[in-house]
């Protein structure tokens, strides 16, 4: 039998909740994250942060072999020299692994180096809060080294063991153009994927460093002395991580009892993985602890209640299913705004369960009073984009944001639809901040008609990109014209000064969603990608309109990227999700990594179309390749300002 070691990523893992550690890396059971370490590491730069970091500690010695014991052999032959750095070291403690990402040996000292793709700033950053707690954006980072230390001072109980992360500087500024762009994602004969530096690295390029080595070691011991304290253990950090890797190692469920962390759970299964085979772990481990059969599974539960602070309590005395609560269990409250507040919104959500109601609830007057302040013609734009680890070009900071895409889709007073523009800028290495703001003014500006945003996230980046205009000491043509629209369209985030709000400022649909439309079969979630299909199958007007093949036809709604599109496909007595119906965004990958990619949340953190650009970026790809994944990006942003559209068409169909 193949021995089980705890390493850090399995430590990781059971840092969010200890019941993972029986499901993952089993082949029978649903797992809905990424497996590929590449495709996980895109999103952020990962790849590039780690392999950048050897150029900063050059001369090291890589340990490549994937074997265990082969690797802790080579990192032993290694350390019997004096003085030595290596890459991916490998060192085990009783049933505890790990391989460093970096590790300097000098004579008796071990500097343990673990590299994120995070960025950190020592002015304005702490990995402590005020209470002297480990914040929680950190905490991850902060348990994943002091698990390393821990290991490496336990294989070597004569060295002195000093442990520090490597952080993204942002407050550097890149020395060149290019930089990121010399570390590529290339396959071998076999098919693996692996980094490759296709250009030589400059003096200049490591002129400036764009990453920071932070010592962390107080931080390991505030860890190390504080006793962690679960439903099940009560003990030493190190205590606690011998008792995982135990569990671990016998392969022995760690029934962990039901709390909010289930709601993140990745071990469930869908219908047609459930219909395969594959087994749910979330359910397996719920009817463990609760007695619960298949059929309590079909309830509504706490969980799908949004930025509801109250599951854990309401979850430990045993009020789980929404059909149990009572008003008093949430309190709703107004808030003074039109519409409904958001608990007032829990209850409604809670109460309808309760009532078997499953009717959609709509604010006519307040939905009403706000769609006729609109100005025709209405516009619809969706962003997306990207944060880069290592910048593009010289002058700019690690993880300074880039917009590389948006779409806009137009609805005249007469009801005429048109996808009336597109932008999409993959070309790599070429920061399209200025030519993505020029051309989308150059489309905007020929009317005064309302604009729609769905979430924060476009009013977040024209912020951005309207600092980075005031911050450039270079030459822009039109910089003050560019700044001006920017302020017309938007309204000034924290931390702007002076500040403003723009005559056009951009209705946020996300908004008026929470406020004044709730409907139960979106269970609770204001995705889009929740919405729209509950709305499609709610509304016969859209049904009647959609069900035929009248988008990008000639005489139906003018599109940049469909042709005689249906987008009302019916299977099994329901509207089929649009998003469903598109191709693959990449055709090399399953249909699994391709769905996991494309899943999004209110947020619109995009990660279908950011993982597209990165990919466009960073890989060797034919030109072919290349043109599929544009025409994809294109076509998916293209829905996401159409979902847009049909949301208020049938809000509008409603309320007639």
């Amino acid at each position: 039998m193949t021995k089980r070691y705890l390493t850090k990523s399995r430590f990781k893992l059971a840092m969010e909740c200890p019941a993972k550690l029986y499901y993952t890396g089993k082949a029978d059971y649903a797992d809905r994250k990424l497996e590929d370490p590449f495709l996980a590491a895109l999103a952020d730069g990962g790849f590039q942060v780690g392999e950048l970091a050897k150029y900063y500690l050059p001369g090291g010695h890589e340990i490549m072999t994937l074997d265990h014991d082969e690797a802790l052999r080579q990192t032993g032959d290694l350390l019997r020299k004096e003085n030595v750095i290596l890459y991916e070291a490998a060192f085990q403690f009783e049933k505890l692994f790990i391989r460093a990402d970096i590790l300097i040996k000098t004579k008796s000292r071990l500097d343990l180096i673990e590299v994120k793709a995070k960025a950190f700033d020592p002015v304005t950053d702490d990995f402590l809060t005020r209470q002297g707690t480990l914040a929680s954006e950190w905490k991850e980072y902060l348990y994943d080294v002091a698990f390393q230390k821990h290991v490496v001072r336990s294989a070597c109980p004569d060295c002195s063991v000093f442990a520090h992360l490597m952080l993204a500087d942002k407050a550097a500024r890149c020395p060149t153009d290019g930089l990121n762009q010399k570390f590529k994602i290339v396959r071998d004969a076999a098919g693996r994927k692996g980094i490759q530096l296709v250009r030589a690295l400059t003096a200049e390029d490591l002129s400036v460093p764009m990453l920071q080595k932070v010592n962390v070691d107080e931080v390991c011991d505030l860890i190390y002395n504080t006793p962690v304290q679960n439903e099940l253990f009560t003990g030493s950090f190190l205590d606690y991580a011998d008792y995982l890797s135990e569990k671990y190692a016998s392969d022995e469920p760690i029934p962990m009892p039901p709390a909010g962390r289930c709601a993140k759970c990745e071990f469930r299964a869908t219908e047609e993985e459930a219909s395969s085979g594959l087994k749910d772990g979330f359910k397996e481990c719920w009817k463990n602890r609760l007695g619960w059969r298949d059929a309590d599974f079909l309830d509504p539960t706490v969980l799908e209640l949004a930025n509801f602070r109250k599951k854990d309590l309401l979850i430990a005395r045993g009020v789980i299913k929404l059909r149990d609560l009572d008003i008093s269990h949430i309190d709703p409250k107004p808030d003074g705004k039109p519409g409904i507040s958001q608990s007032q919104r829990q209850w409604l959500q809670a109460a309808k369960v309760r009532d078997q109601d499953e009717s959609c609830w709509i604010d006519r007057e307040n939905l009403q009073r706000e769609m006729d302040s609109w100005k025709y013609p209405l516009h619809f734009i969706d962003f997306e984009t990207a944060l880069t680890a290592i910048p593009f070009n010289r002058g700019r900071h690690p993880y300074e944001g880039i917009a590389f895409q948006f779409s806009h889709h137009m609805v005249h007073k007469d009801g005429r639809i048109e996808h009336r523009g597109q932008y999409l800028d993959a070309m790599p290495g070429h920061f399209p901040n200025y030519d993505f703001i020029l051309q989308l003014k150059s489309q905007l500006e020929q009317d005064e008609g309302t604009l729609f945003r769905y979430a924060a996230h476009e009013n977040t980046y024209l912020n951005l990109i309207h600092r980075q205009l005031n911050d450039d000491p270079d030459e822009i043509p039109d910089r003050a014209a560019l700044c001006s629209f920017i302020q017309s369209i938007t309204h000034s985030v924290s931390g702007c000064f002076p500040p403003w709000k723009g005559d056009r400022d951009m209705v946020d649909l996300l908004e008026l969603v929470k406020r004044y439309y709730y409907d139960p079969w979106t269970h609770g979630s204001n995705s889009i990608k929740y919405v729209l299909p509950a709305i499609l199958n709610r509304s016969p007007f859209l049904q009647k309109k959609y069900a035929r093949p009248i988008y990008g036809a000639e005489g139906g709604i003018p599109s940049l990227n469909y042709r005689n599109w249906t987008w009302i496909v019916v299977k099994e007595g329901k509207a089929e999700d649009p998003y469903r119906l598109l191709p693959k965004m990449f055709q090399d990958l399953t249909d699994k990594e391709n769905e996991l990619l494309s899943e999004d949340d209110e947020i619109r953190n995009g990660g279908a179309a950011l993982t597209a650009y990165a990919r466009m970026q960073y890989e060797e790809m034919s030109d072919y390749e290349r043109e599929q994944i544009r025409n994809a990006l294109l076509k998916y942003c293209e829905l996401d300002t159409l979902a847009m559209v049909m949301i208020y068409e049938g809000w509008k169909a409603m309320l007639e």
